[in-house]
């Protein structure tokens, strides 16, 4: 069975508050991050996300968590909210954040293995291991953003350091020492 469209709404509201916080948590500086909704037509819905950070503070392996704690806040919700099936579970993966995590590492020349550990590298899974645990320790602060993000659709970076107390970090201009 599906889930319904406030209960797909919050779920993606933990994904974005996962990337988030994580984001925080590890330097970052987080911009805007939101729950897009839209109904194509009548008893038809869809919903998505979107979260904005810059870095040039953190380590490639904390990017790399933070593009997996979208999807592991996600599943955490499904699970606290009685929600969780294999299948829910399964339309949690966000391809698109672990391709952007597998490019950001490759720009380093760090392997990130999708399904296998490649030498002097790490696995998706194992990335996710890492992300579960920094969401399990910011599970009270994500569940806040996501529940004000679920309220109000989007947050500011500041909107989300208020609710966590994770400081949101200015970021150097480029070009100038820091």
């Amino acid at each position: 069975m599906p889930l319904s469209y406030e209960e797909a709404r919050l779920g993606l509201a933990f994904h974005e508050a996962g990337h988030a916080v994580l984001a925080l948590a590890y330097g970052m500086r987080v911009h805007t991050s939101e729950v897009i909704a839209w109904a194509p037509e009548p008893g038809r819905w869809g919903v998505t996300g979107g979260t904005r950070s810059e870095s040039s503070v953190m380590s490639p392996w904390q990017f790399a968590a933070m593009c997996a704690a979208g999807q592991v806040a996600q599943v955490g919700y499904l699970l606290a909210y009685g929600l969780w099936t294999p299948e829910r579970a399964l339309a949690c993966a966000a391809e698109h954040d672990r391709a952007m995590a597998v490019d950001a590492l490759a720009g380093f020349g760090i392997p990130l293995g999708v399904t296998s550990v490649p030498e002097g590298g790490k696995s998706w899974g194992m990335v996710r291991g890492m992300a579960r645990r920094k969401v399990g320790h910011l599970w009270g602060e994500i569940r806040a953003v996501a529940l004000a993000m679920n309220e109000r659709t989007k947050l500011t970076g500041d909107d989300i350091a208020d609710l966590t107390g994770l400081p949101n970090r200015v970021m150097p201009a480029a070009g100038v020492a820091s």
